[in-house]
Order: C-alpha cells, then structure tokens, then sequence
C-alpha cells in the first residue's frame, strides 16, 4: 500500500451506485483504488440491476442512510479524498453537497448522466441541482463530451471546442475541469485539464475496443485516489490518463454490449515483473552455455526479450543492453537483461500483441534460408516484409517501420504469423525474428536450431 503524506495509508471514498455487472459503478471504483494502493470506502447511493447491455432498474438507497455511511466512514477511518458517480436524484445531491460542506475533504465529481448502454442515471430535473449545489464544491469535475456538453450549453466537435467548453465549466465554482475526449473524433484521445486559468493536455491513441464500460468511474476514481495520495491535480489527471487507457486496452471482453475496462491491469503488470526478468535471464543463460548459437547471431547483435502481462510501452519489455555479441566460438551478452533493454525487440512484441497477445517474446537471428527451411519443418507460420517498400511518411517516424513490418507481414500470409523476416535495404541487414510465449522456450529452440545447422555442416 501506498503511505502519503501524512504518513499513513491514503484512504479514497465512493459516493456512487452500485453495478450489478461489475463494470462501473462502485464495483470499478473499488477496484481503481486497490490497484492505486489506497484504502477504499463505499457511499451507496443507488441501486442498479444493469449488464453490459442496458440497466433494467433503478433503487435509490435511503437519504438518511447515505448521511450515516459518509459520517460513519469519516468519524473513524477519514477521508482523503472522494469521489462522486451516480447520484440519481436532486434529493441525494443536495444530503451530499451538505456532507462535503461539513466534512471539507477534496471532492472529484464525475457528472454520470447516461450510463455506457444509453439508460439515463441522472433524473432531468437533477441537472440544475447538480449544477448548482455540488459542482461549485468540486476540486475537479471530469465530464464527458456529452455531459460537458449539457454543463457548458455548447457543441463539442474539437479540440478548441473541449478548451472552450472546460472554461465554461469552471465558471459553475470547480477548482478544476478536464472536458474528456474520448468521443472527440481523431486518432487520438485527447483530455483537456482546465485549472487556475491554464490549460493541459493529456493524449493517448484512440484504442478501437468495445471494453469501454466504466471508463469514466476508473478515470475519477483514479484522480480521486492519487488525490487521496498527496498528488496535485495536474498529476493525478495524468496519472489517470495513464491508468485508465492500460485498462481500456486491456478491457475484459464479456458480455454482449459493451464490456468493462479493467482496472488492475497495472496490478498485474507490476507483480509479474520480476519473473519475466528471471524468464529471460534463465533464457541468456541457455543461450551463452550453448557452443553453436555463435553461428546465429547477425553482424548487429542477438537478442532475445519478453513482454509483461499488458505490456504498453518498451518500457514493459525485457531485452539485453547491448544485446548478446559474438566472443570468439560462444555467445556472450552484454549486459543482464534491463526492462526497456531492447527497444528494437520490444517494438516487434508490441506491435504483434495487437493480434495475438501469446506472442510476447520475441529472439531476432541472422537470415539463413537453412534456418527458415528448419522452422517450416517444425511448423512455424512463416511470413516476411520488404523493406525497400516502406514508405516514406513512415520511414520519416520514429520507431514507425517495424509496426509497419508486422502489419505487411500479417497481411502477406494472411493470419498472424510466427515468423517474421526481411532481406534488408540500404544500410539495414536482414534479419530473422522468431516469436513465442516465453523466452526460455525461444532460447532453447535458437540452440536447437544452432545444433542442427552445426550437424548438417558435419555431415556435408
């Protein structure tokens, strides 16, 4: 857990209704925060019997209930932080805005009008209240298009126009506003943070998942919990951003509709970390005792490296610095393996988790056709990309040309393969990269491989 400032275990509380579904709703607010290293409190406000398809009913909890669980909670265990979703009613607006105001802790509101399935949350006639009583009580409000739409009484269609609308917003008394951007059209998600006269910009590529369902309760409950935390606001946003865009990409995918986003995919990626290092250190050491992998390596190096569990960035990918060099007849690597050791490696792995997360290790070899004609006869799904046909626009992007690779050489077979290669271009050498579910095994099929070569030299 996660000690702040004050020297003891942030606690973050939920003010919101329950899901049945388990996707948004109290259930993803929990969730977020146990992920984050806070300790996480619940204020039931309603009731909901919902799935990723529609919410079929609605039971609001009792105002004098609501009261003794935020009374409860503070007079005891305390607050840091808090957070609101799903406040049904003007009635259940108004016993919270009372409590806030008495209790003073920090409050992040997220507007929840419409649920992901299209069933309102928010009674109309709640808007003015909502508005008018809590909004002002805010240290951060985090609309949506649509909500900062109703909040700011404009269109939204932009960039300019999410500025403009955030401005809007925060006349309405908030310390902060970030106008979300996730149904702004583009490339990329683009969240406008509006706070003390000054706008920031937190990007992210659009991610083309059904997996969005509880997006905007993960994304405020994480501001919530670094809040709660001892971050400022600027930081927890884009720690938030960071947060809830692993959780899009690595979404659960159940249900008909829309399924739900998955907010321990940092946890998981974290607490596997060493023993993907250990994966492939035990694979370095397969490679280096091997007296035949020498003959593999390419003029530029071996490597071999392997993925986290929802890996996202080169950063999630352990390669070999340096990579692994030829010493006289053996194989020898540079350096122990290091997370973001191999960013060539690790741009391969990423680009073919998009399509089949089971290949997250990858070893690159020089090109041999022996080597090739070996892995046929194995069963390996081979495929290749032509280098002299990249172009230009990507060759002129940083780190562009391998993604660009793996997608010619899926399309060129037809179904995602096991084995990429190209023949090089001007200044490249050509390569082999094999790829599989974990290092130790791709260490042992390059000495296989090796071996196997060495014996057809003997015999020929």
């Amino acid at each position: 857990m996660w000690i702040n400032v004050k020297g003891r275990i942030p606690v973050a509380m939920t003010i919101a209704g329950s899901d049945s579904g388990g996707g948004a709703g109290i259930e993803a607010d929990l969730k977020t925060f146990a992920a984050l290293g806070v300790h996480g409190t619940v204020v039931l406000t309603s009731i909901t019997a919902q799935n990723t398809v529609a919410v079929t009913g609605v039971q609001d909890v009792e105002l004098d209930i609501i009261e003794k669980q935020i009374d409860a909670v503070v007079e005891d265990i305390g607050v840091d932080a808090a957070k609101t979703g799903m406040l049904h009613t003007s009635e259940i607006i108004e016993v919270v805005a009372k409590k806030v105001k008495e209790h003073g802790f920090p409050l992040v509101v997220d507007p929840v009008m419409i649920a992901k399935s299209g069933a309102p949350l928010l009674k109309p006639e709640a808007v003015k209240t909502l508005v008018e009583v809590l909004i002002p009580l805010a240290e951060v409000v985090t609309p949506n298009v649509h909500e900062a739409e109703v909040l700011a009484g404009i269109r939204i269609k932009d960039l300019e126009s999410q500025k403009e609308a955030a401005r809007r917003i925060a006349e309405l008394g908030p310390k902060a506003v970030v106008v979300k951007g996730g149904h702004v059209e583009g490339g990329y998600s683009t969240d406008v943070l509006f706070h003390n006269d000054n706008y920031y910009f937190f990007q992210a590529p659009r991610i083309p998942a059904k997996t969005t369902h509880g997006t905007g309760c993960g994304f405020s409950a994480a501001i919530a919990a670094e809040l709660a935390k001892g971050f400022d606001v600027i930081q927890a946003v884009g720690n938030a951003k960071r947060f809830i865009t692993l959780a899009i990409r690595y979404g659960i995918p159940i249900g008909k509709g829309h399924g739900p986003v998955n907010p321990l995919a940092i946890l998981y990626k974290e607490s596997e970390k060493y023993n993907v290092w250990k994966e492939v250190w035990d694979a370095v050491n397969i490679i280096e005792g091997s007296k035949q992998v020498y003959k593999l390596i390419p003029e530029v190096g071996m490597n071999i490296a392997a993925a986290v569990p929802y890996a996202d960035t080169v950063e999630d990918v352990v390669g070999i610095p340096g990579r692994i060099r030829k010493a006289g007849n053996r194989a020898v690597a540079a350096c122990p393996p290091e997370y973001g050791g191999s960013s060539h490696l690790a741009r391969y792995i990423l680009s073919m988790l998009n399509y089949d997360y089971s290949k997250r290790a990858a070893v690159n070899v020089k090109f041999d056709e022996r080597v090739l004609e070996l892995l046929k006869a194995k069963g390996f799904k081979i495929s290749h990309y032509d280098r002299r046909l990249e172009p230009a626009e990507v060759k002129e992007r940083e780190g562009a040309t391998i993604p660009w690779g793996v997608e010619q050489a899926i399309k060129n077979l037809g179904e995602v393969p096991d084995v990429i290669y190209h023949k090089g271009d001007w200044g490249k050498e050509p390569m082999i990269v094999i790829f599989g579910e974990n290092a130790r095994s791709l260490a042992k099929l390059v000495v296989e491989l090796a071996e196997e070569i060495a014996d057809e030299e003997t015999t020929s």
